[in-house]
């Protein structure tokens, strides 16, 4: 295959797919492939260093590189041709775990992934279904658990580490005497996503239930990525407020005094909505000005009340022996009033980070499980 390649002032075109595209210099000496130590796998160039920006004095393709000559550096750079690819058509690097979500609506529930907690401790195959399904649907059903905190943190350690919260490793979402939060009691708990009143909000939240006898108290989720873009497209102007504007939330008792501003709606640079930020008992006094709030408060009531309606929510009884498990930033959750002396109803919950997630999804697709069928290493 033939190349086309144009030198510039400060970088260099190069037809790729029939058509010219235009990359940097300072980016392609950053993306020779001596700057990433192959032990370490980090960076061990830096473009301070040079005496004057990098510019192309010659460029061919050879194999499977783009080969770079620099005016003024003893150095010949090699980029792979399949980064170039990737940027032209994806506008970065290639990323195996930048996974379209699937948006689902109340009727989602025999569609959701089931997963053997067997399955994800011990085979790469259940571990990239279970990690596939958590970026994709931001829920996940792991059956066959055991009544212990060792099975919790075991499935939790598939991804990475627990990261504790204000209520430390663990929290009991049971009935108590003087509870601490709402959750800790029997009644109804609307629907939200946990402790936007801390700083960085719990990623992944997982929900082991080990006991569950009562009447009453069936399980919600709904997916706030569907809501809000539900909402984008009933009333864009509301949509653009919960976009832009961040409100304070809080989590206080006695040893505790949490304060933090989120936005309710959360959406990458591109405008796609990545997640909801929702919380009625952890909500603050909102801070913005008066007069913004005229268009605010309609705004999120409206937001909220969609919230409740039953096209969006998934409900459930939850079922001694399986932890559900869901992205704390995307998937809103809830639970009914529930008859405190009908039985007992014990989960014991925890937070992981998603960046855990995705790593440890990308690391599975490079050696071929994608979470889809059986591994194109072993089909070869």
């Amino acid at each position: 295959m033939t190349y086309d390649i144009t030198l510039t002032d400060r970088g260099l075109n190069i037809t790729l797919d029939e058509a010219p595209t235009y990359f940097n210099a300072f980016w392609l000496r950053d993306a020779c492939t001596s700057c990433i130590d192959t032990q370490t796998r980090e960076r061990i160039f830096d473009t301070s260093v040079l005496a004057t920006p990098p510019k192309v004095k010659k460029a061919w393709v050879e194999g499977d590189f783009l080969q770079i000559v620099w005016e003024g550096e003893d150095h010949i750079s090699t980029v792979p041709m399949t980064l170039l690819h990737d940027v032209a058509t994806y506008g970065r690097p290639y990323d195996p775990a930048d996974l379209s979500q699937n948006r689902w609506m109340g009727d989602f529930g025999p569609q959701m992934a089931r997963v053997a907690q067997s399955d994800v401790l011990h085979t790469d195959e259940g571990r990239a279904r279970f990690t596939r399904a958590m970026i994709e649907d931001g829920i996940v059903i792991v059956t066959g658990m055991e009544p212990t905190k060792e099975s919790l943190t075991d499935l939790v350690g598939t991804l990475g580490s627990i990261t504790p919260s204000a209520e430390g490793y663990f929290f009991e979402v049971r009935v108590e005497i003087e509870p601490t939060n709402l959750a800790f009691t029997s009644g109804p708990l609307e629907m939200h996503t946990d402790l936007p009143g801390e700083e960085a909000a719990p990623g992944l939240q997982f929900l082991h239930c080990l006991e569950n006898t009562v009447e009453g108290g069936l399980s919600l989720f709904l997916d706030g990525a569907a809501v809000a873009e539900a909402l984008r497209e009933e009333d864009p102007e509301a949509f653009n407020l919960l976009a832009t504007h961040d409100i304070p939330f809080f989590y206080r008792h006695d040893t505790l005094d949490y304060r933090a501003h989120q936005r309710v709606i959360e959406t990458d640079q591109h405008g796609n909505v990545t997640g909801v930020t929702i919380s009625q008992h952890l909500q603050d006094t909102i801070d913005l000005p008066q007069d913004l709030l005229d268009d605010y408060y309609p705004a999120f009531v409206k937001f909220i009340r969609m919230l409740q309606e039953d096209r969006f929510l998934m409900r459930f009884r939850s079922e001694a022996g399986n932890c559900v498990v869901f992205d704390n930033h995307r998937i809103v959750h809830g639970r009914e009033g529930y008859v405190a002396d009908s039985g007992s109803r014990h989960l014991r919950g925890c937070y992981a980070d998603r960046g855990a997630l995705r790593s440890t999804y990308r690391v599975l697709a490079k050696k071929g499980f994608e979470g889809l069928a059986e591994p194109a290493l072993k089909m070869a």
